[in-house]
């Protein structure tokens, strides 16, 4: 629940295909929030808003940035009246998640019935700094459409960490141009465990991986959404899949195959291997390269 919602007394705001969105003039990123806001709209009503620079009009949905309005940086406060809706936030972080709020108390009409929305207030701000969600694609891999679709799902929720858990023992997910094996080798399993007991495993291969630029538009996608991306690369353990890639990295030649089964492997990247140091060095050099967060 938000921290407060006050109703008010008073008939509802109601959308209609003359309701306009606007948002501060020059300011690129609430225009993007004001698209998403036109888009969510559009799904849960069927009703057409465009999007413009704010002139403070009547029927209208303003975004106004208020450095001073809100004490906390990701805070807003969204208020509900008859002619208009303000969403103030003291960043465009707080924004976002107040249009979040407002997509959530949409009303279902699909343009079958007059979408209307509730007067009053609601303040809000999060009680967490880090709202994290974490994705493993190296046990099971997910394409990049369907993790899009995960990312408008914390968006919703006012996530704003997304942990991409990239490598494992049982696949490596990520194209590093220098050791083209990773993923030519490590990203195939060959089956998957399906009953500890027997220890029988399926017969369904598993593959796949993200190229650079694909997970270049990940990060994108996410930061469009306020969500930062925090790739994971696990070393020196977790690292079957890359030791199938490329043996002499272990510290003993191996042989080694990606994992079918789940756990705590004793094989892991040889520290003592000037190969391995200079093989880690280069591996988040370039995963540097994609992600920019801190």
């Amino acid at each position: 629940l938000p921290k407060s919602i006050t109703p008010a007394k008073e008939a509802p705001f109601i959308l209609s295909t003359s309701t306009h969105i606007g948002y501060p003039e020059g300011n690129e990123k609430l225009r993007q929030t004001a698209v998403f806001l036109s888009g969510y709209i559009r799904e849960m009503t069927g009703i057409e808003t465009e999007v413009t620079a704010d002139t403070g009009s009547s029927n209208s949905i303003r975004l106004v940035l208020d450095r001073t309005a809100v004490s906390s940086p990701e805070g807003y406060r969204l208020k509900v009246g008859k002619r208009d809706i303000t969403i103030t936030g003291s960043s465009e972080a707080g924004i976002f998640y107040g249009i979040q709020t407002l997509h959530k108390a949409l009303p279902v009409t699909e343009g079958k019935a007059l979408a209307a929305i509730p007067c009053g207030v609601v303040k809000d701000y999060p009680r967490f700094g880090y709202r994290g969600f974490m994705v493993d694609v190296g046990r099971h891999f997910f394409g990049v459409d369907y993790l899009k679709k995960i990312i408008d799902m914390l968006a919703l929720h006012n996530i704003n960490y997304f942990h991409w858990h990239l490598t494992e023992d049982q696949g490596w997910r990520i194209e590093i141009k220098k050791y083209p094996k990773l993923t030519e080798v490590g990203s195939k399993r060959k089956c998957t465990i399906k009953d500890w007991e027997t220890k029988e495993m399926d017969s369904i291969p598993v593959s796949g991986y993200y190229t650079q630029d694909e997970a270049r538009e990940i990060v994108r996608y996410a930061a469009e959404r306020y969500i930062t991306v925090i790739p994971e690369i696990d070393m020196p353990g977790h690292m079957l899949a890359a030791l199938a890639s490329y043996p002499e990295l272990g510290c003993t030649g191996g042989p080694y195959e990606v994992a079918t089964t789940f756990g705590v492997f004793r094989d892991v990247l040889c520290g003592g291997n000037e190969k391995t140091l200079q093989f880690a060095k280069d591996v988040i050099n370039e995963i540097m390269d994609i992600f920019p967060s801190p």
